[in-house]
């Protein structure tokens, strides 16, 4: 059997699952694409803040008759001030009760001081209650075995630093 004759079978066999034949499927046009202008950041620095149920959300007006792929103009809902954090709580001796994923941050933020460190593939957990401690993983191929053992050298003193000021909280 020839390639020919072996296409126009897979044309043919094709056409009839998508149901419709070739003439039809080529004059049926795609639609038009519509332009979409790429999303914005805020650029004042804060947040996005979601609108409370007190200011009404935005409408967008939806107009069928331009064509022209111009974005309407929206007017922003507006947003309530940005609350500042909760206070944090400390111990009697003075130490910040942290929950274990914001102390993994700190232990992480100082491992980034290191040289070498890489910026995306390692991971720290932190465990225990009283003397919490951490561990380091990092994914394949993000570093070296030799750097890897460094880190790994370095976190005892990064913990013992931390314990200082820091306590987990359950």
């Amino acid at each position: 059997m020839s390639d020919d004759v072996r296409d126009a079978g897979l044309v043919a066999m094709i056409s009839s699952i998508l149901g419709g034949n070739k003439r039809a499927a080529e004059s049926v046009a795609p639609p038009p694409l519509i332009e979409v202008p790429p999303p914005t950041a805020p650029t004042n620095g804060f947040e996005l803040v979601e609108p409370t149920p007190d200011t009404p959300p935005a409408k967008l007006e939806n107009n069928s008759e331009n064509d022209s792929g111009d974005a309407p103009d929206v007017t922003p809902a507006a947003a309530k001030p940005v609350e500042p954090p909760a206070k944090i709580a400390t111990t009697p001796d003075g130490k910040q009760l942290l929950p274990a994923e914001a102390i993994a941050d700190l232990v992480l933020g100082e491992l980034r001081k290191l040289e070498n460190f890489p910026a995306t593939g390692a991971s720290v957990t932190v465990y225990g209650y009283r003397h919490w401690n951490a561990m380091i993983t990092f994914a394949p191929f993000s570093t070296t075995f030799r750097d890897a053992t460094r880190f790994r050298q370095a976190m005892p003193d990064i913990v013992f630093n931390l314990r200082r000021f820091v306590e987990l909280e359950i």
